[in-house]
């Protein structure tokens, strides 16, 4: 490992530690529950990531903080196994955020590469646009605290999407609202 890949993890490190008080004042909630009742409820729309993204194979055991300019610490992954990329959003307002994507899912969500690799190991991916069902954090439901599908503790707050993918309940998960805004287009919005 070299010297600025140590200090961009020990930069990351600090600020995931950092942003992790106000999920310690959130309260918990259930991210799939939530979802099941504003389906219930009629409070979901339809949208699909579209805008392009660059991603690069993960190095095994490589942990990618996802840092929101602005928000600081989004969440933390699981070190990285043999086949899984990093994503890196191309949304200069929210910081180019990356997150990892596991091996089994990065060809369903985004294909094959369009370019081919930079000098940092990063191709242009087109993302396939698959529907997911999202509702927005509404100021009644207010900063909660779950646990994301990859066992990461994640913090939604007013005016953030919560989306699903339809064919796996349990991959319910936050999008911070300008990442939402930014990388996503409404197919059907939420009311």
């Amino acid at each position: 490992m070299n010297k600025t890949s140590l200090f961009y993890g020990s930069l990351a490190a600090s600020l995931f530690f950092a942003g992790m008080a106000p999920a310690q004042d959130a309260p918990v909630k259930d991210q799939v529950a939530l979802m099941t009742d504003a389906k219930a409820q009629k409070l979901t729309g339809i949208a699909r990531k579209t805008k392009d993204v660059d991603a690069r194979p993960a190095v095994a055991g490589e942990v990618i903080v996802t840092i929101i300019k602005g928000e600081g610490v989004e969440t933390k992954s699981k070190p990285a196994e043999a086949g899984d990329w990093v994503v890196r959003n191309r949304c200069p307002e929210t910081g180019n955020e990356e997150i990892l994507v596991k091996a089994a899912k990065f060809p369903q969500r985004y294909g094959e590469a369009q370019s081919p690799a930079d000098a940092q190991g990063y191709s242009d991916f087109k993302p396939l646009g698959s529907e997911m069902n999202y509702f927005i954090v509404s100021e009644k439901t207010g900063a909660f605290t779950f646990t994301a599908p990859w066992g990461e503790n994640m913090v939604a707050k007013p005016g953030d999407a919560i989306v699903q993918v339809p064919s796996d309940e349990k991959d319910t998960y936050r999008i911070a609202a300008s990442s939402f805004k930014c990388t996503y287009e409404i197919v059907s919005a939420a009311p």
